[in-house]
């Protein structure tokens, strides 16, 4: 008999990836007080660009000048999303940082245009960030929220470099170039953090999980969705990235959410896959 391949349909697979993703980032925020944010971006990025240069084995000759004046800003873009998130969550609850995370996305997928119907997006996304804005010091951490935002900003460089990349290398090889030079953005701030020097084998091997859930496993399922799904109906399932990051934050950290901050996560998820469906084709 052939072995046949266990493979899931296209929307479980997307669905799958983002929870798998939100609870990477709760199994960050228990190793937060043991190795610190950047130790734990650290271990998450070094481990996942080991895995993807071992998968890809990328041959770094005979990149050519054009392909690395683009692979070296999506890789550091990459990098620096992924540390400031982590500086984000250490701060304010994991729902909120990604609602706000969102933010940058939105706004990169509607630029330049004119239309009414995306300055509705927007303000409606504007709504959502004046909900969760820190207009008293009792809960919301004010720097905490300005790295979220900024996060966002490095979410959309991201997005603009690797639609770039995509065009002029070999995804497998793009990925793992760039999850490299993540790596070296991001491991002196480990170390200078010295979160590193109380890693143990059982860290080291949440760490492990951490870059699986994070990186390996939505890579996978998402890669093969999109072969599967039309670009419109995969950002749609992506506009739940907000909501899953509260369920999982409130199963797994016990993050509550006040009710205006509830209202926030829904505005950003409607603005944002409402400006999926409005945009031009």
């Amino acid at each position: 008999m052939k072995n046949r391949e266990i493979s899931l349909p296209p929307v479980p697979a997307v669905l799958l990836a983002i929870i798998s993703v939100q609870c990477g980032a709760a199994i960050a925020k228990t190793l937060f007080p043991a190795i610190g944010a950047a130790g734990t971006a650290s271990i998450r990025i070094g481990v996942s660009a080991l895995l993807l240069l071992l998968a890809y084995r990328p041959n770094l000759k005979a990149i050519t000048p054009a392909q690395w004046k683009i692979v070296i800003p999506y890789g550091l873009s990459l990098g620096a999303m992924n540390l400031i998130f982590y500086f984000a969550i250490e701060r304010i609850p994991i729902g909120l940082a990604v609602t706000l995370e969102f933010v940058g996305p939105l706004l990169l997928a509607i630029a330049g245009s004119k239309r009414l119907v995306d300055y509705c997006w927007v303000l409606l996304a504007a709504v959502g960030i004046l909900l969760i804005a820190p207009w008293t010091n009792e809960r919301i951490d004010s720097l905490g929220v300005l790295f979220a935002l900024l996060a966002g900003a490095l979410w959309a460089a991201y997005i603009v470099f690797g639609g770039k990349i995509s065009k002029i290398m070999n995804d497998g090889q793009a990925v793992s170039t760039g999850m490299l030079f993540a790596a070296i953005l991001v491991l002196p701030f480990g170390l200078f953090e010295n979160g590193l020097v109380n890693l143990t084998p059982k860290l080291f091997g949440m760490g492990v999980a951490l870059a699986l859930l994070s990186s390996a496993i939505p890579f996978t399922l998402e890669m093969k969705a999109l072969g599967q799904l039309p670009p419109r109906t995969f950002s749609i399932l992506m506009s739940l990235e907000p909501a899953a990051a509260s369920i999982c934050a409130f199963i797994f950290l016990q993050e509550k959410l006040r009710f205006s901050e509830i209202l926030a996560v829904i505005c950003v998820v409607i603005a944002s896959a409402g400006s999926t469906l409005t945009a031009k084709r």
